[in-house]
């Protein structure tokens, strides 16, 4: 087992009656990171959470945890945070976040310490007394998002955090997460926003129709969909003329005098002929490569 894998997942499969929810989805989440799990509506993501959870039962294969099978004294040490939100309605705001913190071994005083530190950093301190249901589905989450995290566990999940929350609470939970994953924490993160992930996340693995269908560091995924297509800004008189076999050429505007374009090179041309070809004509002001965003990758995917 590699040391520096926190939680594997190997060949895990779930059936549901006439319908197979996992069917051998493999991931592997690195130690001290923020791992994407990704896939639409239905491919299984939620289930495999479950299992790690131990709130549903695989099938078949393994789920490990620093390279054992995962426990139920382990998931005292895991931090969830479903879709489905779950805070008692009837119950006070502080009371519940230490009576959740105890379900996950801490003692009373230091869960009460440990709440009142998170309630003062995010300076909800007047919510203690109110009841849940006098809250706003935003500051309801908020709280929980504080139950999850206070226990300091090693593993936490976050299914589609930034639900229901505002541009400013979404950048706030951003920066706690940044911060929980430079502190040590292992993250797995399922969201649709691939904005997000693009912003957060090492690692991804999507899965689709219950299988992975890939996995890897994001930067490594994008190089491996990249379609040699390069922009170039350059200041001319008139667009450029490049051979049209060995170069595609979409002018996409002039301003102040600059030319912005997009070239795809074809036939297997390099870079440096591009920009050999470009320079007796014009003056380069940039020249970068374009690399697919997580989200054509998603929809390439799984559309294709």
């Amino acid at each position: 087992m590699d040391q520096n894998i926190a939680l594997q997942a190997i060949d895990v499969s779930k059936s549901y009656a006439n319908h197979k929810a996992l069917d051998k989805v493999n991931i592997e989440v690195p130690r001290s990171s923020i791992f994407g799990l990704l896939g639409p509506n239905g491919a299984g993501k939620t289930t495999l959470i479950r299992i790690i959870n131990l709130i549903s039962v695989m099938d078949e294969g393994r789920v490990l945890l620093n390279g054992k099978p995962i426990t139920v004294k382990d998931v005292a040490n895991i931090g969830y945070l479903p879709e489905e939100r779950g805070l008692y309605k009837k119950m006070k705001v502080g009371e519940q976040a230490v009576y959740l913190a105890q379900l996950k071994g801490m003692s009373k005083n230091d869960a009460k310490n440990q709440v009142k530190l998170w309630f003062e950093k995010y300076e909800i301190g007047s919510w203690w007394n109110k009841k849940v249901e006098e809250l706003s589905k935003g500051m309801q989450q908020k709280v929980q998002f504080i139950v999850t995290v206070l226990h300091k566990p090693e593993l936490l999940i976050f299914d589609e955090p930034f639900s229901g929350f505002d541009p400013i609470n979404v950048n706030l939970l951003k920066e706690e997460i940044l911060n929980l994953r430079n502190n040590g924490a292992t993250i797995i993160f399922s969201t649709h926003n691939m904005a997000s992930v693009e912003e957060l996340c090492d690692n991804i693995a999507l899965i689709n129709n219950s299988q992975t269908v890939l996995s890897g560091k994001i930067h490594d995924i994008k190089e491996r969909y990249k379609a040699n297509i390069f922009e170039v800004a350059y200041r001319s008189e008139k667009n450029l003329v490049l051979p049209k076999n060995d170069f595609s050429v979409n002018d996409i505007r002039v301003l102040h005098e600059v030319h912005y374009s997009t070239i795809k090179m074809n036939n297997g041309r390099s870079p440096n002929e591009l920009l050999t070809l470009i320079l007796p004509q014009a003056e380069i002001v940039y020249f970068k490569e374009i690399l697919p965003s997580i989200n054509d990758i998603f929809i390439k995917e799984v559309s294709g």
